[in-house]
C-alpha cells in the first residue's frame, strides 16, 4: 500500500513546537475548522468528530482528490463526551424524557458517517473497535480492500478524545501517573502510569505507487498475547524477515514508549541487542498516550521519510539517521497487545 496524503490533528504540531498540555493530559491543537466545516455543524459537532473531520480533509487535499472509493476508521472509545453527556443524563433525569440526540452522536462510527456525509461518499465505510489496536485494523482491512479492488484511492485513519470523566477512571485504575510531568520528562520517569492524550490522523492509501507517493506502507502485523522481552525480539526478527529486511537495513526504530515502566521495559532487550546501533525514536511524549496513537506515529514517520528529516523531539537515543529509507514502529501497550507498522521510502 502506498501512503498518497496525511492528514494530522495532535497535541504536537511539528519541529520546534510543544505539545500542548490541559490539566496533566496532552490536548489537540485545534486547526481552522471553517476552512472545512461550516460554522453552524462546528457548533453541533463534538470534538473527536471535529478532529476526525479536519485530518481526514488534509489528507485528501494533499493526496489531491475531492473523493475516496472508501472510508475506514478505528477507534477504541468513539464519542466520548457524548457517550458522557447521555450517560449523565440518565442518572439525573432517572431514564426518562431523554433527548435521542447525545446517544445517536456517541456511537462508534459518527465519524465515518460524517466524514462521507461531508463529502458525498457512498462507497464501502467500516469502523473498528478493536481497543489499542482500531487503527492497525482498518489498515488490514484497508490492505484486503485494495487487493480486491487494485485502483481504489482509500480514506484510513483514527480518532479518539480524552474527557474529565475518563481522565478520571483511568488515573484510578493507574494508566495515568499520579504526579504531573512535563513532556520533556515523561519519558525517563520510570514509573507506574503515563500521560493521557488524543489526536486524529488519516491517510489516503492505494495501492499502486504514482507521483503523488509519500511512502510505503510495507507491512503490518498484530499479535494479541501477553509477551516476555525474548518473545517480542523473536516476533521482531520474524516480521522483518516475512517482509524481506534484516535488523541493519532499518533506519530508524519507533518505539511507543510512554514513561510506564510496566510498558517500557518491552523495549530495553530489542533495543540493546539487535537495535543497538540504529537511532531510537518516540512519540508518545508528543501526544500522549491514547488507543489510536500508532496512527500519529505513522503519519510523523511517514513524514520524515518523504521529507528525509527526522524532527529533533522525536529522537530518543542516537545519532539522527543520516538517511531515511524504512522506519519500523512498534507499540507495545499494556504488553497484551503488540503492532508492528514497517514504513519504506518509496
Amino acid at each position: 500500500m502506498y501512503i498518497q496524503g496525511i492528514g494530522i490533528v495532535s497535541p504536537w504540531t511539528g519541529h520546534g513546537a510543544e505539545p500542548l498540555i490541559k490539566d496533566d493530559h496532552f490536548v489537540i491543537s485545534d486547526p481552522e475548522y471553517k476552512r472545512w466545516i461550516d460554522l453552524q455543524q462546528i457548533r453541533r459537532m463534538s470534538r473527536v468528530v471535529k478532529m476526525g473531520v479536519a485530518a481526514a480533509h488534509m489528507s485528501l487535499e494533499e493526496a489531491d482528490i475531492k473523493l475516496p472509493d472508501a472510508i475506514i476508521t478505528g477507534t477504541a472509545y468513539g464519542c466520548l463526551a457524548d457517550t458522557g453527556i447521555f450517560l449523565q443524563k440518565m442518572v439525573t433525569q432517572k431514564e426518562e424524557m431523554l433527548a435521542p440526540t447525545a446517544f445517536i452522536q456517541s456511537t462508534h462510527n459518527t465519524l465515518g458517517g460524517q466524514i462521507a456525509l461531508k463529502l458525498s461518499c457512498h462507497g464501502y465505510n467500516n469502523t473498528f473497535v478493536h481497543g489499542n489496536t482500531s487503527f492497525e485494523s482498518a489498515l488490514l482491512d484497508t490492505q484486503f480492500y485494495l487487493t480486491e479492488n487494485p485502483s481504489a484511492r482509500v480514506l484510513t485513519g483514527s480518532a479518539d478524545e480524552i474527557t474529565p470523566i475518563s481522565h478520571n477512571i483511568l488515573s484510578r485504575l493507574r494508566r495515568y501517573k499520579r504526579k504531573p510531568v512535563t513532556p520533556s520528562q515523561l519519558l525517563d520517569t520510570a514509573t507506574i502510569g503515563s500521560m493521557g492524550g488524543e489526536g486524529s490522523a488519516f491517510f489516503v492509501l492505494q495501492g499502486m505507487k504514482d507521483d503523488h507517493s509519500v511512502a510505503e506502507l510495507k507491512g503490518i502485523e498484530m499479535i494479541f498475547r501477553k509477551l516476555n522481552p525474548e518473545q517480542s525480539l523473536q516476533a521482531i526478527i520474524d516480521f522483518l524477515k516475512k517482509n524481506e529486511l534484516n535488523p541493519t537495513e532499518l533506519s530508524l526504530l519507533i518505539t511507543g514508549r510512554n514513561g510506564d515502566i510496566r510498558d517500557d521495559s518491552q523495549y530495553e532487550l530489542a533495543e540493546n541487542s539487535i537495535f543497538k546501533n540504529l537511532p531510537k525514536a518516540a512519540f508518545k511524549h508528543l501526544c500522549g498516550e491514547y488507543p489510536t496513537a500508532s496512527s500519529f506515529a505513522m503519519g510523523i514517520a511517514a513524514r520524515a521519510i518523504q521529507t528525509g528529516q527526522l524532527a529533533p523531539e522525536m529522537l530518543y537515543s542516537g545519532l539522527p539517521p543520516k538517511e531515511i529509507k524504512n522506519i519500523l514502529i512498534w507499540n507495545a501497550q499494556t504488553n497484551m497487545r503488540h503492532s508492528l507498522i514497517l514504513l519504506q521510502k518509496c
